[in-house]
């Protein structure tokens, strides 16, 4: 009988404008759950970078939020920390897109290529490159991980965010390639385990970015 894969989901909060992207986080579950996989949903415990009213469309500078806290609630609840989470536990990694992994996973938004990422998720990153995990980076996460792959001196990863050329340069500028696709479709680097897809840089609704995530997921497990 066959093992069920186990994928960290690595969440940045909930929302499109300060931490996960819902759509983008809930059809990685969907498609994690339709190939037989468990998802587990982890977070830094820290606080939010900003908070972003999105009925308003303006921030709410003197708001405050968790990230770990916000991320539960695309969990209903079954969440825990990333520092408590055993790379021996899990088989691949996921982290969903978002201006939160912008914001509160890294300060890519802040500094381009020179974005710090958030110690814990750094950490773990790290870890799970090393123990040979399979990682993908949906919408604007794949510059995280192309940070990730730069401070273990690896170079030449073929990733995308879509075609965008200012976030296209940030993940060339870390020493990684990128590599224009279309919404529905992902680049999978099967050297070094690493897949990406451009999700809601470039999706135009639900159904082509279900294309884009699903084929993502698949090619993640693929490479487990």
């Amino acid at each position: 009988m066959a093992t069920t894969k186990r994928v960290a989901v690595i969440l940045s909060g909930c929302g499109v404008f300060d931490g996960s992207e819902i759509h983008e986080a809930t059809l990685s579950l969907l498609a994690l759950d339709r190939a037989g996989a468990k998802a587990v949903i982890v977070a830094p415990d820290v606080p939010q970078a900003k908070v972003h009213d999105h009925a308003k469309g303006l921030d709410v500078p003197a708001e405050a939020r968790n990230v770990l806290v916000e991320s539960a609630r695309i969990a209903r609840g079954v969440i825990k920390p990333i520092t408590e989470l055993a790379m021996s536990d899990i088989d691949a990694v996921l982290l969903p897109g978002g201006y939160g992994a912008a914001l509160n996973l890294s300060t890519l938004a802040r500094d381009g290529a020179n974005l710090v990422v958030e110690a814990n998720t750094l950490a773990f990153l790290k870890a799970a490159y090393q123990a040979g995990k399979p990682i993908a980076a949906l919408c604007i996460a794949p510059p995280i991980v192309a940070k990730v792959l730069a401070e273990l001196g690896v170079a030449g990863v073929r990733m995308t965010i879509g075609n965008d050329p200012g976030t296209a340069k940030v993940i060339e500028d870390l020493g990684q390639i990128h590599v224009d696709c279309l919404a529905a479709s992902f680049v999978a680097d099967s050297r070094h385990k690493v897949v990406t897809s451009p999700a809601y840089m470039l999706a135009g609704g639900l159904a082509e970015l279900w294309l884009g995530v699903d084929g993502a997921v698949g090619a993640l497990l693929g490479l487990v």
